[in-house]
């Protein structure tokens, strides 16, 4: 098998230009290590993602459902497992969190499907549109795409690039699995 071009950087081989996201959000995650070989997206990354990840309208939980699928759906082991961890540390159990690799039933299921939509048409219907904003609010629907594109990014880039599992999260999956 070839090696990926790009692996994950270590704090020796990070571009100066970038230093501060390093000590940031950046040197903490394999798949921003790996983004740090193009220091300018990283750069640009860090404020959609700073919306996405903790300001959005779905909130945490909404959001870790929205993640959890999209990984799903693009066969992402690394935001499966980092997503499953972070749904445990939002005290979404094991059945929760599993039952977003089906079709879970009441407001999992409608995200889910809003998930599978854009994923498989591109786009939401109205009626889902207006389905999930009486629930969501409009806002909160913009944010799910958003979310959705975010995450299909960082998918593509840790398929192409192999990017492995931070130590931590495989250690806690060894622990505790819930594979993908």
């Amino acid at each position: 098998m070839t090696q990926s071009p790009f692996v994950p950087l270590s704090d020796a081989e990070w571009p100066t230009q970038i230093s501060d996201l390093r000590d940031d959000f950046a040197g903490a995650l394999n798949v921003y290590r790996t983004m740090a070989h193009h220091p300018d997206l990283l750069r640009a990354w860090a404020p959609l993602r700073q919306h996405i990840v903790k300001d959005n309208q779905l909130g945490p939980i909404r959001t870790e459902v929205v993640i959890l699928r999209t990984a799903v759906r693009l066969g992402s082991e690394y935001e499966w497992a980092h997503h499953v961890s972070r749904s445990r540390a939002l005290d979404m159990d094991d059945a929760r969190i599993a039952a977003i690799r089906e079709m879970p039933d009441g407001e999992d299921g409608l995200i889910v499907r809003a998930v599978d939509a854009l994923i498989d048409n591109r786009h939401l219907t109205l009626e889902q549109e207006a389905e999930l904003a009486a629930i969501i609010g409009g806002k909160a629907v913009i944010d799910l795409i958003a979310t959705v594109g975010f995450y299909s990014i960082l998918g593509y880039l840790l398929l192409t690039y192999q990017t492995p599992l931070d130590a931590r999260i495989d250690a806690e999956m060894m622990r505790n699995p819930l594979s993908l």
